[in-house]
């Protein structure tokens, strides 16, 4: 396991956007790119964009769009498709439309795929939900063809390649990012491991949830080994929840904002029951409680972050949250802005330690040094008045 110390962990967002449906969507998505504006200000390194097409509450239908308005809005911080579901495209056009982003971006895209998980999108496009795995995996075959410049002569049941190229070489080298979304089944981990690309980690980070999270990585570090790739734990990101404020009283005061309006989609659409229907009380009970959110102060999102180190059995690249609205805006910048400057720090080669030690280190000699500087003074005076008589 990497030493403490001297680890890196990236920070960043995975934005699906979650919106109430009583929101203006014009407001809500410009908010969207207010929040990627501030986060690169405060040295985020990195958000990734969902692909979703109905439910009416996470509304960015097209990830590639809304990160080319971002990158005119932003400096430095990364910005990928999380997730493109490759079973709604044709892989030829949808790797020439990632390439275009690559170039506008100037290397800032990244690229992640995925299944598809909304399981009305697939419905409203007559996909069933038995073939988007094995549709993920003959699109992203392509795909990786077609990102590395070469040409693919491929005919499937639902796409029909005839020596399609890409008219673009790569503009970052030798490829851009890329990345598949891996949630508990191991689907995810073995593409992501066969092409030597980067794992993205979602359904929750309760114990279970890391142990589940641990295993695919080994999923992934065999299919690598298969496929004469090699595993890189820097490449892979966990995905989870917090919101923090100045004392845990006002944030759990703070997430009473829009906790039960998400903990309402997921219970009457989404799938994926991140609060379980049969969940009673205060929804922010059952989320720490469990290990899959963090609601506190920066102390406890520290505690948070490092159990999520500690639950990868030997380290990770990235904790990316799960920008979910509980709280509203000023108090949602509020959080992003504590956890830059306080949580961040000590995921990111401990980046006070110099300052602590020379701290310390002044502080040591501070009786000496003071009646050093006191002799010193107390010299120059009396020689200025000796002068003087």
């Amino acid at each position: 396991m990497t030493d403490t110390n001297d680890r890196y962990v990236k920070t960043g967002i995975f934005l699906a956007p979650f919106h109430p449906l009583a929101e203006n969507p014009l407001l809500a998505l410009e908010r969207d790119m207010d929040l990627l504006v501030h986060l690169d200000k405060l040295n985020y390194h990195e958000a990734w964009i969902g692909e979703h097409h109905s439910g009416g509450y996470e509304i960015i239908n097209c990830p590639e769009m809304f990160i080319a308005g971002a990158a005119e809005r932003t400096r430095h911080i990364r910005l990928g498709t999380g997730v493109v579901s490759l079973p709604y495209h044709n892989p030829f056009t949808l790797a020439g439309r990632m390439q275009q982003l690559d170039y506008q971006t100037r290397g800032r895209a990244m690229f992640g795929v995925g299944p598809g998980s909304l399981v009305y999108d697939a419905d409203k496009m007559g996909l069933a939900a038995a073939d988007q795995r094995r549709k993920l995996d003959e699109s992203l075959d392509v795909i990786m063809e077609l990102m590395a410049g070469r040409t693919v002569t491929k005919k499937t049941d639902w796409f029909d390649l005839r020596e399609a190229r890409l008219q673009l070489k790569s503009f970052s080298q030798p490829m851009m990012e890329m990345a598949v979304a891996s949630a508990r089944s191991p689907t995810g981990a073995l593409q992501a491991g066969k092409h030597g690309i980067g794992m993205v980690s979602l359904g929750g980070t309760s114990d279970d949830a890391l142990k589940a999270h641990a295993s695919n990585w080994g999923v992934y570090e065999e299919s690598a080994k298969a496929n004469g790739k090699t595993a890189d734990r820097r490449k892979w990101r966990i995905v989870t929840f917090a919101h923090v404020a100045e004392t845990r009283e006002q944030a759990r005061q703070d997430v009473k904002f829009g906790l039960d309006d998400f903990k309402r989609y997921f219970a009457e659409v989404a799938t994926f029951p991140i609060i379980p229907p049969d969940v009673t009380g205060d929804p922010a009970d059952y989320l720490t409680s469990s290990g899959i959110a963090c609601i506190g102060t920066p102390e406890d999102c520290i505690r948070h972050f490092e159990r999520l180190w500690t639950g990868s059995n030997g380290g990770l690249g990235g904790i990316l949250l799960l920008a979910h609205n509980w709280a509203d805006w000023p108090a949602t910048k509020r959080s992003y802005e504590l956890m830059a400057r306080y949580v961040h720090p000590h995921f990111q080669r401990n980046a006070n330690a110099l300052r602590e030690a020379s701290y310390d280190d002044a502080k040591g000699k501070y009786a000496t040094a003071g009646a050093q500087m006191k002799s010193a003074v107390q010299a120059a005076i009396d020689k200025h008045q000796a002068k003087k008589a």
